[in-house]
């Protein structure tokens, strides 16, 4: 089969374009497959981060894509499905995961869909930050598809508000299996020069309103969790404004207790991150699914995540970690029951033994048996 994918690549960083080039590496297995991406993903007065592309140290890996869309020019939708219908494939794969791109990526799959099967996988239906027409350029995006595939139970719910088409499934996002081996934690901790007589907990990625931040903050101004000596390291880029953040770091005086690590994490840096850190902690107040607890599956840390979304379907509570409710408290007495009772080794087991359902080879026979399921 030849399969054409359209979302974000190489050059591109963040999640999204390592999940892609992840499923690109596992679909060439047994599959014809060329990646196709952006000329320019978001206008630059759009982007919150510092820079929408790699740096040349960062070791991405490198997918060979086609760079057609400029997701603001029209004139490039016409010419990016001219340039995947030469291409010839069977099936067209989007990653599509905010409604920014609905207008270039919905009119790609309108000039295709008479050419080829077209199957989005949705990270998001409904956007963790709502805005004026949302779900009319969702509704128009969602149209122009013969399949879905989602990450959660809770998008597949979603979708169900756009859409009666039946070809949808619902498959496990897999583990980020791309970012090295898992480091002893001494050695992970000498790397990013840590104390190693400290305890670490961890909030990894980039930083939004939605993914909960200042709970996490107000558990950590807790007396019990100053008492235990808990750090916490803040390993992402913000993409707002950090004075909300360094407000509540200095309101609560908890200068000493926190670790900033507010760049962009390359590649290769990641491993030592999740090695370093005793469990990866997700406030978040909205969620569909996240990549953070796939990489954590992949170097078997334990997490704690709150109860919404899909995040509960992903961590099972106490075995590989808490589900909380989305509060301070929540969060501080579920850390305080990690240390006080050690169970960072059995949680980490869990985590290795758990991680199995998440393969990559899973997903991508769940997408072939979509596409099958289609074109009978």
């Amino acid at each position: 089969m030849k399969i054409a994918i359209l979302s974000t690549f190489y050059p591109y960083r963040g999640g999204i374009a390592q999940f892609n080039a992840a499923l690109y590496r596992e679909l060439e297995k047994n599959h014809t497959v060329k990646a196709f991406t952006f000329t320019r993903q978001y206008p630059n007065i759009l982007f919150p981060g510092k820079s929408q592309m790699v740096t040349d140290t960062d070791e991405s890996d490198k997918i060979d894509a086609a760079r057609v869309l400029d997701t603001i020019n029209p004139f490039t939708y016409y010419s990016t499905a001219n340039k995947i219908k030469q291409f010839e494939p069977d099936l067209l794969i989007f990653k599509y995961w905010m409604t920014f791109f609905a207008p270039s990526f919905g009119s790609v799959a309108y000039l295709l869909k008479n050419k080829c099967k077209i199957i989005s996988i949705l990270d998001n239906v409904i956007p963790h930050e709502k805005r004026i027409g949302d779900r009319a350029l969702t509704k128009f995006f969602i149209n122009q598809n013969h399949g879905f595939v989602t990450m959660s139970e809770s998008v597949l719910n979603d979708l169900n508000q756009f859409t009666d088409n039946k070809n949808k499934v619902f498959i496990p996002h897999p583990i980020y299996n791309i970012f090295g081996n898992k480091v002893a934690k001494r050695d992970a901790v000498n790397h990013l020069k840590l104390n190693p007589d400290d305890k670490h907990i961890m909030f990894f990625g980039f930083i939004r309103r939605y993914k909960g931040l200042d709970l996490l903050l107000e558990a950590m101004a807790d007396e019990r969790i100053r008492q235990t000596g808990i750090k916490l390291i803040i390993a992402g880029e913000c993409y707002e404004d950090w004075n909300y953040y360094n407000d509540l770091i200095n309101k609560y005086n908890l200068q000493s207790n926190i670790i900033l690590k507010t760049d962009y994490i390359p590649s290769e840096e990641i491993k030592y991150y999740f090695s370093a850190a005793d469990i990866i902690v997700q406030p978040y107040r909205t969620a569909t699914q996240s990549g953070v607890t796939q990489i954590a599956y992949n170097f078997e840390r334990p997490m704690l995540v709150t109860n919404v979304g899909g995040l509960a379907e992903i961590v099972p509570d106490k075995k590989v970690g808490y589900v909380v409710d989305t509060n301070s408290n929540s969060i501080a007495d579920a850390l305080i029951d990690f240390y006080s009772n050690n169970r960072e080794h059995d949680f980490s087991v869990n985590a290795s033994i758990e991680k199995k359902r998440f393969e990559w080879d899973t997903f991508t026979k769940g997408i072939e048996d979509l596409y099958k399921k289609i074109t009978l």
